[in-house]
């Protein structure tokens, strides 16, 4: 797995849990951190988590072969 792959897994996770926090408690961590759903920061979060979303779903349509194939790492001497 690449290195955007991981950071697009975690910012999904991250969307994953605040979508929770919203639909059991109704609260949006994301605008609580960041200073209401409105703040320039909040929105950019948002963004963020929602072109994780996207890299994810394209993850989700590549063979297995593909996603789980790392590079040999070089013989050391």
């Amino acid at each position: 797995m690449s290195a955007l792959q991981r950071i697009a897994l975690v910012l999904t996770i991250i969307g994953a849990i605040n979508w929770g926090l919203i639909g059991f408690f109704r609260f949006d961590l994301v605008a609580a951190i960041f200073g209401g759903q409105a703040a320039p920061l909040s929105r950019i979060i948002y963004g963020l988590v929602g072109i994780a979303g996207l890299i994810n779903l394209a993850i989700l349509f590549k063979p297995a072969e593909e996603i789980g194939r790392t590079e040999p790492k070089p013989e050391m001497k």
